[in-house]
């Protein structure tokens, strides 16, 4: 059965198809809803554009979101299989609870011990595997502060969502039915993390705090990644190390298959950084 959240996202995203024609519906370009559990729900699990999504659509559909209750995604796929996760159904809305129910900060808290737990059959010593969260090793410093906004939201989101498309122009459109940007990706049931939550609301949840505390929207997903726009990023490298240690408990392939050899080193880049990237292994 399927819960609330997903409930109210089949039916807003259902009226894509039950008036064609009309206001949001008749913006968009060639596409169909797609049906999570792999085809075996009954419900749509989000819409999706056939082919490359049309510069500046992302944009105006961003501007129709407050009244339609549709936030659109830019969506890229497997490398190997461009099928994946869009058209094949590998999304599993019915799945996820309610990011609204959860803490962010105990979450954070609870996959940084995970995370920075010394493991006897790790690859790293002990002392070479606290070194890359140094200053914080296995202590968990707590949530960052929020910093000042430099631009507003929605008009940074449209500005890096643009960018993002023109760096890869082969990304899709996609509408997801989801009030705050964060749950775009729960209420489409998305499995990228799946290797470290299994709960997409969970994230999203993480999701809402950046968005209070940092101005952070969603604006993209692939099969693993994820491309938020960032409105207040840090500013020094003192204001991005707090940063950097919820990136890690949110995302610790960042650091451990990322170009950064350590917390501090992957702060340096999180300066002044328009959009945050995350990929899981």
């Amino acid at each position: 059965m399927l819960h609330r959240v997903a409930r109210s996202s089949a039916r807003r995203l259902a009226a894509l198809v039950e008036a064609p024609g009309d206001g949001l519906a008749a913006m968009l370009p060639e596409g169909r809803l797609v049906y999570g559990g792999e085809g075996g729900d009954d419900q749509p699990a989000l819409w999706v554009g056939d082919g490359p999504a049309p510069a500046g659509l992302w944009t105006a559909l961003l501007a129709e979101h407050e009244r339609s209750g549709l936030w659109p995604l830019l969506l890229d796929h497997l490398s190997a299989d461009a099928r994946r996760p869009w058209d094949d159904g590998e999304l599993w809305p019915a799945d996820m609870s309610d990011p609204a129910d959860l803490d962010a900060g105990a979450l954070l808290a609870r996959w940084w011990t995970d995370h920075t737990e010394i493991d006897e059959d790790d690859n790293l010593p002990p002392r070479e595997r606290l070194a890359v969260t140094a200053p914080y090793g296995q202590s968990w410093p707590g949530l960052s502060p929020a910093l000042p906004q430099r631009h507003d939201p929605r008009r940074h989101a449209a500005l890096c969502a643009a960018e993002l498309l023109s760096a890869r122009r082969h990304l899709r459109l996609g509408l997801a039915a989801a009030d705050h940007p964060a749950d775009a990706i729960t209420a489409i049931g998305w499995q990228g993390a799946a290797n470290y939550a299994n709960d997409t609301a969970e994230l999203s949840a993480v999701l809402r705090s950046w968005q209070d505390r940092f101005g952070a929207y969603v604006i993209g997903v692939g099969f693993a990644e994820l491309y938020v726009s960032v409105a207040a990023p840090p500013a020094t490298a003192d204001e991005a190390l707090g940063v950097a240690a919820e990136h890690f408990a949110f995302c610790p392939d960042n650091v451990w298959q990322g170009t950064a050899t350590d917390l501090a080193e992957y702060a340096r880049m999180l300066v002044d950084q328009p959009v945050w990237a995350f990929w899981w292994d």
